[in-house]
């Protein structure tokens, strides 16, 4: 999408949120799905397709699945779907250390030393995430030896016994270098295409981990987010994406945008797998003073209850419809369903109020250009500025700006610090109004448990020339305000998915896990995709 018109489209509902993108960019098909779409094709024949993580835990228990079977199956199947068949581009590189890795998750639980809640469970992770032993690029060519410790959370993962599959493809640079690329490319990874239809596009920037995720290349998938990059590739992918409350998540580590915006989250196959990761990483950092605020006892997996949205009552955020007829269609039926499951509903005709797209923009222009230049020094990138990789590209024009520029980039460099009243005003614009005026308003007025809208329209088709031209997203208002946003698959259009997204209060990722758990289970409208060439012309 393109970046000049991106905020303000996001907050007018007229386009899809996400091409902006973020850091700090079992079930075959539910009972609605038609049986020309339930087949499944050569690249579904996979022991593990839709495979969750209790039933892989289960099987481990049991001694009738190893981590390392697991592991390498999955390895095996990216080398199959990554760069040959389909070609999907999702993955930048396989953990060399990812099979050792479950032979020591296999040989603990041999001893009786389980270690948590994902023990040898294989994660993608993506390539703005800082991990030991893999180069973390951005997707940027200028950072493709740059190598690091563990991020905060990559060490909470290891703490929970999770296995570091690899490192997922994502739009460059978060999708914060240029007002028309295209989400889902780097330098380094090349295009990611949409598994439902090649040609079209997976979102982003969390494009890789939303794509592995829906393909069944992984087991889950970790994310990042500052507005729209978590929820906009899950949802177009099908697939379940919780962007937290910024702080829940440690940032530390993590190549950022805007630390008032950026968090990590969890990508998922199910609602359950999803908040079982989120639980995974949730811990207080030193390096993140936010996460000082998470409340002692989150009770994260309490919330999953198939009974939640009986007595709840929920606001529909109008403004974010009327965009798309399809999408809509499926959003009301996903509304009758939860008002028969005995949810309560109140239209809330504009949850912003005033556009404060220009105002966001300011706010990341010059919080990327400080928490960027803090992270290249921080973590001995070989360049330490915003002002270096301006000039690395320039002088890698074939190869880093062949497809779009770096416009975004030069805008960041121009602004000052973070004293200029410009940047001090606009923050507070976008608090107030997404935040007192916003979210918490109709929240308090109404005594809503959460607030709903599309999360998008069918993805968009690929153009590496002009760049993205999605539209119908709602990532603005929780990604402005650093509240949750869980989007859950809701329907489809044409064979394309799309997710209906919950979104709350600060802290409140219990009571939307259980709203969108609820929902989950009585719709089941999660597809496997089918790679089909073009959704335009089905083989």
């Amino acid at each position: 999408m393109k970046r000049r018109n991106f905020l303000k489209n996001t907050l007018s509902g007229s386009a899809l949120a996400g091409a902006l993108a973020f850091l700090p960019g079992g079930n075959i098909f539910g009972s609605s799905q038609k049986g020309d779409r339930s087949q499944i094709n050569k690249y579904n024949n996979f022991e593990f397709l839709e495979w969750d993580i209790d039933r892989m835990k289960k099987s481990m228990e049991t001694g009738e699945l190893t981590s390392i079977k697991l592991t390498s199956a999955y390895i095996n199947r990216i080398k199959e779907l990554n760069h040959d068949g389909p070609s999907l581009n999702a993955v930048i590189a396989i953990n060399p250390k990812a099979e050792d890795q479950a032979r020591e998750r296999d040989a603990e639980r041999v001893a009786g030393k389980v270690k948590g809640p994902m023990h040898g469970i294989p994660v993608l992770i993506k390539d703005n995430v800082n991990c030991k032993g893999m180069a973390t690029t951005g997707g940027s060519l200028a950072l493709s030896n740059h190598t690091t410790d563990n991020a905060f959370i990559i060490d909470k993962l290891e703490e929970a016994g999770a296995v570091i599959l690899g490192k997922a493809n994502l739009s460059e640079w978060a999708n914060f270098r240029s007002t028309r690329s295209s989400s889902g490319w780097s330098g380094v990874g090349g295009q990611c295409k949409n598994p439902y239809s090649l040609d079209r596009s997976p979102c982003g920037s969390s494009s890789g981990s939303g794509v592995s995720v829906a393909a069944n290349l992984c087991a889950v998938a970790i994310g990042t987010e500052t507005n729209g990059s978590i929820v906009c590739p899950s949802g177009i992918n099908g697939i379940v994406g919780i962007k937290p409350t910024v702080g829940l998540w440690s940032r530390e580590g993590i190549i950022p945008i805007s630390h008032t915006q950026d968090t990590a989250g969890p990508m998922a196959r199910t609602v359950k797998d999803a908040a079982t990761l989120l639980a995974a990483c949730i811990g207080k950092d030193s390096k993140d003073s936010v996460t000082a605020e998470i409340p002692d006892n989150m009770d994260i997996l309490g919330g999953l209850d198939p009974l939640s949205l009986k007595g709840a009552k929920i606001g529909i955020a109008r403004n974010y419809m009327g965009r798309h007829g399809e999408t809509d269609k499926e959003i009301e039926k996903a509304i009758q369903v939860m008002k028969n499951a005995g949810a309560e509903f109140i239209d809330i005709e504009n949850v912003l109020g005033d556009d404060v797209g220009d105002a966001e923009m300011t706010v990341l222009l010059y919080e990327f250009k400080h928490d960027l230049n803090k992270y290249l020094q921080t973590y001995n990138a070989p360049y330490k500025s915003l002002k270096e990789l301006i000039e690395y590209n320039k002088q890698h024009e074939s190869s880093e700006l062949k497809w779009f520029g770096q416009e975004i980039f030069v805008m960041a460099e121009e602004k000052g610090d973070l004293n200029e009243q410009e940047y001090i005003d606009a923050l507070t614009k976008i608090r107030t109004i997404s935040q007192k005026n916003g979210i918490d308003k109709h929240i308090d007025e109404h005594d809503l448990d959460a607030i709903i809208m599309p999360t998008n329209a069918p993805g968009w088709t690929i153009d590496l020339l002009l760049g993205d031209h999605g539209y119908a997203g709602s990532s603005g208002v929780a990604a402005m305000s650093g509240y949750p946003n869980i989007t859950v698959p809701a329907g489809e259009v044409k064979g394309m998915p799309i997710g209906l997204s919950f979104v709350g209060k600060a802290w409140t990722e219990k009571k939307l896990i259980g709203l969108a758990y609820a929902f989950e289970q009585l719709t089941k409208k999660r597809m496997i995709p089918q790679f089909m060439t073009s959704v335009n012309k089905p083989e």
